[in-house]
């Protein structure tokens, strides 16, 4: 379960090739990086705990089990519709109609029954549907194809030591923060109002509709896949029986069940869906406050919301932890999986794509108000419709994505891929 240097995040789980597939050797146990991440884990989770009360303590363990998942399941988003725009394979994303589905059905369920943990009471939004919108998707499919990661992709893969995400997460963080500084420039854009079925057709209704879509998507997608004959893809497990749960990959489709379930216990402890890229916003602007800027003074930090956050602690931010959770829970798994490794040989334009699309994914993560996470999980689980414009326009980004990456010595999947 180990990779090499210029492998992406999710990669691993559709290679580009897999002549005659072959089970590696198992790797030892990491046993310093599991010591050290596995006491962070629970030192970070007994003062969060105490620190800031229950609600938030489940947080940051909820996204210690998302890094987990992800991390054994190889779940991406960036080389799934990679493989579908490439070659047509979409094994990548009817796990995510799995994925969608799941956690559509928990939202339902919590939202019709009003239920809610430590006080929390659900609040399914629909994001504005407008220029933002379909601009800050494109832009997103475009880093996620440049930077190799997608939002969760990014933290899991740096959890577990890929050393070229760490550059991508490094221009997430400088995009968001560019997002930020230049806001008043994003803002204004024109819009319609958000659309949430539920508001129309009821929770019933809206979580028909939105189950009768993705089995269509199943369907049309495996009519596709068909047609194209594309080149087979898959991950041979390096352990077997109950040690695979710790030591090897997961099949895709259990990991899209856990997935959504932890997200639905996302949404059932806060009250609001699973996000990730607004808290990279709000580290960047920490940061520059400890270097003495005075990001404060912002229009976008002046907003009463945005000012609450940034004025509080991140230990009590939903986001950051459970993406703080992600990355120690991947570092966790990988330990256990013996796939932890640092990589001190990056190709130097790997990293500048690295960087620039994290950058690209920074900043239209913040337009289109979230990413393939907060907008295309979150959105379609609540039946928000922007989740769906997202999706339709982060493929046309991914096409893009696909025709910049050769410039960057980045390669694509092609029909002779994996003839075994």
């Amino acid at each position: 379960m180990s990779t090499t240097a210029d492998q992406t995040s999710d990669e691993r789980f559709f290679p580009t090739s897999c002549a005659a597939p072959t089970a590696p050797p198992e790797e030892p146990v990491k046993t310093v990086p599991l010591a050290v991440s596995a006491l962070l884990a629970a030192g970070l989770t007994a003062y969060v705990w105490a620190a800031h009360g229950p609600k938030f303590g489940v947080l940051l363990l909820l996204g210690l089990g998302l890094g987990v998942a992800l991390f054994h399941s190889r779940f991406g988003f960036t080389s799934a519709w990679r493989q579908l725009v490439a070659v047509g394979n979409a094994e990548g994303v009817r796990a995510h109609s799995l994925l969608l589905g799941t956690a559509a059905t928990l939202v339902a369920l919590i939202c019709a029954t009003g239920a809610g943990l430590f006080g929390s009471k659900p609040a399914p939004t629909a994001s504005p549907l407008g220029l933002a919108l379909l601009v800050g998707a494109v832009l997103f499919a475009i880093g996620m194809q440049l930077g190799g990661s997608c939002a969760s992709g990014t933290l899991f893969a740096v959890g577990s030591g890929q050393s070229t995400i760490v550059f991508t997460l490094f221009g997430f963080i400088a995009g968001s923060v560019v997002y930020t500084a230049a806001s008043p420039v994003f803002t204004g854009w024109p819009s319609l109002p958000g659309v949430l079925l539920s508001q129309h057709v009821g929770w019933f209704g809206s979580w028909a509709i939105t189950i009768a879509v993705l089995a269509a998507i199943v369907l049309a997608t495996r009519w596709v896949q068909k047609r194209r004959n594309p080149p087979p893809v898959g991950v041979v497990p390096t352990a077997h029986g109950l040690a695979r749960v710790v030591r090897g990959s997961w099949p895709l489709l259990v990991g899209a069940v856990v997935l959504g379930v932890l997200a639905g216990a996302v949404f059932l402890v806060s009250g609001g869906i699973w996000g990730v890229t607004s808290a990279f916003a709000l580290w960047g602007a920490k940061v520059l406050q400890l270097v003495g800027l005075h990001p404060e003074n912002w229009t976008f930090w002046q907003q009463p919301a945005n000012a609450k956050q940034l004025a509080g602690s991140i230990w009590a931010d939903k986001n950051s932890l459970t993406d703080i959770g992600i990355m120690i829970g991947a570092a966790v798994a990988a330990s256990l999986a013996g796939a932890w490794k640092l990589h001190s040989s990056i190709p130097w334009r790997t990293a500048v794509a690295a960087v620039l699309g994290g950058v690209l994914m920074g900043i239209g993560a913040r337009l289109a108000g979230g990413c393939n996470i907060g907008a295309y999980l979150g959105g379609v689980s609540v039946g928000s419709l922007h989740g769906w414009l997202w999706a339709v326009f982060a493929l046309g980004g991914t096409w893009i994505g696909l025709k910049l990456r050769p410039l960057f010595g980045l390669t694509n999947p092609v029909r002779t891929d994996s003839i075994c």
